[in-house]
């Protein structure tokens, strides 16, 4: 299923810390994970793992289905330890589609920005909170 046709993952309860109230997950590849939820207004996505050709989809719907749902998205990369080009045309696309943060970037994940110029497009921001403010 192409990117932008996405379903809304299901609702699940965060019974952590309760500084989210709702947050949706959506099953991943092994070593991917995506967790969302609404923060001040803008949707928060948190990646977590390896993303490529093989594990993108799940972090392609939650992004899709955000950028068409809310006016800021923030993409929180600081648990990514892998990605490849296949992530940066998400980053892309999204951005394309609507307002994107993407938060605290992994070292390799700046590296690869900055390698292939995608960090002068993208807006990056050291917390959720700065990203949902500003």
């Amino acid at each position: 299923m192409p990117w932008d046709e996405a379903g809304v993952p299901a609702l699940t309860r965060d019974t952590g810390a309760g500084t989210q109230p709702e947050q949706q997950s959506a099953p991943a590849s092994e070593g991917a994970a995506v967790l969302q939820y609404e923060w001040r207004g803008a949707w928060v996505v948190i990646a977590r793992g390896s993303y490529d050709v093989d594990s993108i989809t799940p972090l392609a719907d939650a992004l899709a289905v955000a950028a068409r749902t809310y006016p800021k998205v923030i993409l929180d990369a600081s648990g990514i330890s892998f990605a490849d080009s296949t992530f940066l045309n998400l980053l892309i696309l999204t951005h394309q589609a609507g307002t994107l943060r993407v938060v605290s970037p992994s070292a390799q994940l700046q590296r690869l920005c900055e390698i292939t110029g995608v960090d002068t497009i993208l807006e990056t921001r050291e917390s959720v909170d700065d990203a949902a403010v500003s």
